[in-house]
């Protein structure tokens, strides 16, 4: 598992339960360290291990947990350029729904050695999306649910959303545009600001 991976998670966990949580899962699973270092590849059953002590812990489902983890990435000020990132997919949210299906392209210029899963969308009627999320990294459709959660009000559109579960490994998740100009949205602007 990537280290940015694993850092997300510890970034979430303590911006939004405190440090004293994160330490608690780390001691739990036995790491031997507190700290990911993002640019590190680490044993895919070290995340599985720590979010099942972090789930236990606060006593949530970890398909709940993670799609907060999707939220947090969007929304929150430390990870301000993922949304950046994201937000290049387009003007309004359907031109970034359409974008997903190159998400993990774009996520690799950036980082080459990160790999995500493939993300295909289906447009069934106008408004009404289904998003595909191919098998290879577990939880990236319950984490994908809060981004596209989030990112529906970085966009200021209205959306009802469910994760109807796989269709044979493949996790799917409904989308349905009610309004796309509900509320306003969030600030973007393409270039950078100067503090």
């Amino acid at each position: 598992m990537h280290g940015l991976i694993n850092r997300a998670i510890q970034s979430f966990v303590c911006a939004t339960y405190g440090r004293p949580c994160w330490l608690r899962a780390t001691q739990t699973v036995g790491l031997g360290f507190s700290e990911f270092e993002p640019m590190l590849l680490y044993d895919v059953n070290t995340s599985g291990r720590i979010l099942d002590a972090l789930c236990a812990d606060l006593k949530r489902p970890r398909a709940e947990f993670l799609e907060d983890l999707g939220t947090y990435l969007v929304s929150h000020p430390n990870t301000e350029d993922l949304r950046r990132l994201l937000r290049f997919g387009g003007v309004t949210y359907i031109e970034f729904l359409h974008s997903l299906d190159d998400l993990s392209d774009r996520v690799r210029l950036a980082v080459s050695d990160l790999k995500l899963p493939a993300l295909e969308l289906t447009e069934n009627a106008p408004g009404d999306f289904t998003l595909h999320c191919f098998p290879g990294l577990p939880g990236y459709s319950s984490v994908m649910t809060g981004v596209l959660r989030a990112m529906a009000d970085d966009y200021g559109a209205l959306v009802m959303l469910s994760h109807d579960g796989c269709q044979g490994e493949v996790e799917v998740i409904s989308i349905t545009l009610v309004e796309s100009a509900f509320a306003a949205g969030r600030r973007f602007e393409l270039g950078a600001r100067k503090p």
